[in-house]
Order: C-alpha cells, then structure tokens, then sequence
C-alpha cells in the first residue's frame, strides 16, 4: 500500500499526541526544528550536486517532513494548517505567472499557439518583481526596500547573492564581469593595505567586501556562489585525501612531511584530475 500526504500528517498528529506520541517530537517546537530544517535542505542539495537521484526520494521526504512538523504547530496554536500552506503557495504562484495564468487560475492557460518562448522574458521577469515589490510593500512595517524579506538567516554566500540581485533588478550593478572584477582587486588591494598597516579588524571588514564581490562575480556569470563554494570544497577534499593517501603509502606521518612534499603530491591529484577529465572528453 503506498502512502499519501494525509497518511503523513496523520503520522505527525499521533507522534505529537501528549498522550500516545514520541517524547522526543512532543516536546520539539518552532525553533528546535529550524536547524533540522536547515540540514535537510543541504542534503537535499548535496545529493543533487552527486547525481545521487536514487537517493532523492529519502532526503526530499525529510524536507517535506519538516514542513508537515510546521504545519503541525501551526495547527496545534490555531494559526493556520497544511491546507493553508497549500493554498497560500497556489495563490501566490497563480499570481505571479499571469503569462501562464493570465485569468490568475489553474483552469486558465496561455493562448493556444503561443510558446513560452515566445513569452518575453524582460516582461515576466518585470512583472514577477512588481508583484514581488507589492507583496513586500503589504508586510512591511517601515518604507518598502527591494530588499524586503531576504531571510537573515540564510548562509551568508546565499544571502549576498540575493541582496545583490535585488539590488541589480532595479540597476544598481556593473555593466559587465569586467566592472566585477575591478571591484574585487580594488577590495584585494584594500585587503593588503589593512595588512600592512597592522590594523586586523579593518582586514576582516575588508575581507568581507572581498567575498561580497566575489559573490557578484559568480552571480554576474550566472552561478550559484553556495554551488561553487561547494565544487571547490568537494575538490579539495579528494586532493588533500590523495595527498593524505600519498604519504601514508610512503610511510610519512602527515605532520613530518614538508610543505614541499605535500604540494608535490597536491599537484599529482591535479594532474591525475586532469588526465580523468580528458579520458572522459576522449571517449565521450
């Protein structure tokens, strides 16, 4: 018998019973769930990134799960229920793809004949930040900002990205990569005159402009920051293990080897990297 979403919000409902349900989900509450949530979500991610799709069922369950547990508090104070969260995310994504939905329901269709192609990206776009900007406007206590409800809380590569696209939309950004990469070897420069003056909170400071840059640069080229922050630590993992593999075969503890032995067989992962890559071009 397969299961449904009514089957798992019963689930929720008997493990939060007082009475009959686990001790451990019982006295879970709003704010011992987000780390969950936070974690789930990565590995969510992680096993897309290694194309680790048998996998994707199980970590896409945990995540829904953790908003079944948010629904579940909802409900228990009386604010709203998963049927709420359902309807809320429908309406709202009804309302921000009128050239899918031009009567702003689900029975309504774009025009036989017409593309999404053929749908101008400019215009969609436009419109989905106007009608970002009034829902922005309908929460805000203070003057409306374009930089309304990103989340605090998100990972900071994250959050620079988004608070910098925001800011773009409206055109607050360079002309091109280039302009990007002038920023960032200005911040460098400001980097190493903090340095060499000796003052190690303004470097600190500075080093936080250099990633925003940083940052900018990967949005200007269309990349996630947090996906290639995540490339990078994944390679570097596999060359330091090889390094580590490298002297262990030699019989050289890790910390008696030298810095040159260390990137001599750090330069061999690349190489063997390289080589990998080219064989899978080849027979491709």
């Amino acid at each position: 018998m397969r299961h449904g979403i009514d089957d798992l919000m019963t689930l929720m409902q008997v493990l939060r019973d007082p009475e009959q349900g686990c001790p451990w989900d019982i006295k879970q509450d709003w704010d011992s769930i987000v780390p969950h949530t936070l974690e789930e979500a990565y590995e969510v991610a992680d096993a897309i990134e290694r194309r680790a799709y048998d996998e994707l069922p199980g970590e896409l369950g945990d995540l829904l799960f953790q908003v079944v547990y948010y629904a579940q508090f909802g409900a228990e104070e009386q604010r709203f229920d998963f049927n709420d969260i359902v309807d809320t995310l429908t309406k709202k994504m009804l309302r921000r793809h009128p050239h899918v939905f031009p009567d702003g329901t689900l029975a309504s269709r774009r025009p036989p004949g017409v593309s999404a192609e053929e749908v101008q990206t400019q215009q969609v776009n436009s419109r989905w930040e106007s009608l970002k900007a009034e829902e922005r406007a309908g929460r805000a206590t203070e003057a409306p900002s374009v930089l309304d409800d990103v989340p605090r809380t998100l990972p900071a590569l994250s959050r620079a990205a988004k608070l910098s696209k925001r800011a773009a939309r409206v055109g607050f950004d360079w002309p091109d990569a280039r302009g990007v990469l002038a920023k960032i070897r200005e911040e460098l420069a400001e980097v190493e005159e903090a340095l060499d003056a000796g003052d190690h909170q303004h470097a600190q400071e500075e080093v936080g402009d250099l990633l925003f840059a940083v940052t900018n640069l990967a949005r200007t080229l269309n990349a996630d920051p947090e996906q290639c922050l995540r490339g990078t630590n994944a390679k570097f993992e596999r060359r330091f293990r090889y390094v580590e593999r490298s002297l262990s075969a030699a019989q050289r503890p890790l910390v008696d080897a030298s810095l040159d032995e260390m990137e001599t067989h750090w330069q061999a992962a690349k190489a063997l990297e390289t080589q990998s890559q080219e064989k899978l071009l080849t027979d491709s």
